[in-house]
């Protein structure tokens, strides 16, 4: 019986935050089956901005069975078109978040 494409993980990226972000951490992490995303990973962790959740401020991943949105320790199903929407949806919201930090600094 023939198997099918094999799961790995393609994207593992880890980045830590400085400035006024210091102790702040962005992660993505993908896995794919053949071309398709099958698991995937976004988070923005903050422990100085929400002691909830290991500090996860806004995050989206398919743990679980189901699509979902985590923020600030709060969990609310998303609908999945395709990763790059989901992807592209966290990057504006980071961003948003952070031009409100800066704002409020």
């Amino acid at each position: 019986m023939p198997k099918g494409p094999k799961r790995e993980k393609r994207v593992d990226d880890t980045h830590y935050l400085g400035g006024a972000r210091r102790g702040a951490v962005l992660k993505e992490e993908v896995w794919y089956e053949g071309v398709s995303v099958v698991k995937y990973s976004l988070a923005y962790i903050n422990p100085s901005l929400c002691a909830v959740d290991n500090g996860r401020v806004l995050g989206y991943d398919n743990g679980h069975n189901y699509h979902h949105r985590h923020f600030m320790g709060q969990t609310e199903d998303v609908v999945f078109r395709n990763y790059e929407e989901i992807a592209d949806r966290f990057r504006g919201e980071v961003y948003d978040l952070w031009r409100r930090e800066d704002e409020d600094q």
